[in-house]
């Protein structure tokens, strides 16, 4: 007897979908690499944009959606929903899904995922978190740290999708040319 698991048989599983939560203000290519790293464990993931979150986003929720969307655009294994107000188990809960995805990049991001992930299992076992560590070449890549970047007029176009660079120069006015964006 076979312990292979046909995925086909699976694919309307609860455990073969992810929720990846978070404000995504803006995405940033640390972001899209947890998300095609996740669809390698996952056959689907449901990234959830948080309306309200408690920094001053720079962008709107629908302005983030949109680069969200443009960003994954050819990837029909995600959809891009509004993250309900109210505990996020009870939202995993509500849409079907049993498992949370989360990035990390540091030992502040462990102990901070950690200890949430401690809070919801403790509220649910409905609900398991998976992490993934952060490539390399974006652990140090925040999406406060590229606000600030663009705000001061530097170049952020190798840390974030291409429709992201253009919406942060056309916000922060910036004129110059912006390098080449084609990371993916």
């Amino acid at each position: 007897m076979s312990n292979r698991v046909d995925r086909q048989s699976t694919s309307s599983h609860p455990s073969q979908h992810a929720l990846y939560p978070g404000s995504f203000d803006p995405i940033t290519w640390g972001h899209v690499d947890i998300v095609r790293r996740g669809l390698e464990v996952f056959e689907r993931i449901t990234i959830a944009v948080a309306r309200n979150i408690k920094k001053s986003p720079i962008f709107s929720f629908e302005e983030r959606v949109e680069m969200i969307k443009e960003t994954f655009a050819d990837e029909p294994r995600i959809d891009v929903v509004p993250l309900a107000e109210g505990l996020l188990v009870d939202f995993a809960r509500d849409i079907g899904v049993r498992n949370v995805l989360r990035g990390l990049r540091a030992m502040s991001d462990f102990e901070y995922e950690f200890q949430m992930a401690s809070m919801n299992r403790r509220l649910t076992d409905d609900v398991d978190f998976v992490f993934l560590m952060t490539s390399e070449e974006h652990f140090f890549v925040s999406s406060s740290l590229i606000r600030d970047v663009a705000m001061n007029g530097g170049d952020v176009a190798e840390f974030v999708p291409a429709c992201v660079n253009q919406r942060l120069r056309e916000k922060f006015g910036v004129l110059s040319s912006p390098k080449s964006s084609s990371k993916g």
